[in-house]
């Protein structure tokens, strides 16, 4: 098959930089992150936490082509998060025009019409209610995630990374802070978006690093 300039031009923008992979995923890898000890659960930490968009991160990889792997992530993130034995309450808000793959061409394209089309579908929503642990710092948090339109449920599997008072850091950051990081695969085609099967990827992994600051108990 002989592809035109334009066609070719628009498949060519899934291929990956390292660089960027290796700085999109710093923040999932804690070998890679310890400068700081860990906060274990530091005092109790139930209560109800508004994410921190400035120390949370959503990251995510797709097959390009059958031989490489592309990265990329989204900026804006807001929600918030409460995790307990009686209540669960989990709401992540993110900006789908606010995607970044290190290119601004393959970007535009991301959020046109063929992909996320973020005029018309701007929220990128994950909701959960339900939170299961599954060892002393790690669980299953269920939750329905809503993109282009479509909800689907899926299943992110959480490490619980700590909890703690860091006061000593300045407002807007400093309080009772707790951190997780979680993981999951979803299908682009379950959400509709299937421009270039052949090429790219359908199975998504998907990254979320969160850290949240208590506003009440």
């Amino acid at each position: 098959m002989t592809l035109t300039i334009s066609r070719r031009s628009r498949l060519s923008l899934f291929a990956p930089a390292l660089a960027f992979s290796l700085i999109s995923l710093l923040p999932l890898s804690p070998s890679l992150a310890q400068a700081a000890s860990y906060k274990n659960a530091t005092g109790d930490p139930a209560g109800l936490y508004k994410i921190d968009p400035d120390h949370t991160s959503v990251t995510f990889t797709v097959g390009h082509a059958g031989v490489s792997t592309a990265v990329g992530r989204f900026d804006k993130i807001s929600g918030h998060f409460r995790l307990g034995k009686d209540k669960t309450d989990v709401v992540i808000r993110i900006a789908a025009a606010s995607i970044d793959t290190n290119h601004a061409m393959r970007d535009k394209d991301l959020r046109g019409p063929d992909f996320f089309d973020a005029k018309t579908f701007p929220t990128i929503r994950f909701e959960a209610h339900t939170y299961k642990k599954t060892g002393k710092t790690s669980g299953v948090l269920t939750g329905k995630l809503t993109l282009h339109g479509k909800t689907r449920i899926v299943r992110l599997k959480l490490h619980e990374v700590g909890a703690g008072d860091v006061s000593a850091l300045p407002k807007p950051w400093g309080g009772y802070l707790s951190g997780y990081d979680a993981e999951t695969t979803v299908k682009r085609s379950d959400f509709g978006i299937t421009t270039y099967p052949g090429m790219i990827g359908d199975t998504i992994h998907l990254y979320i690093s969160v850290e949240g600051i208590r506003t009440k108990k």
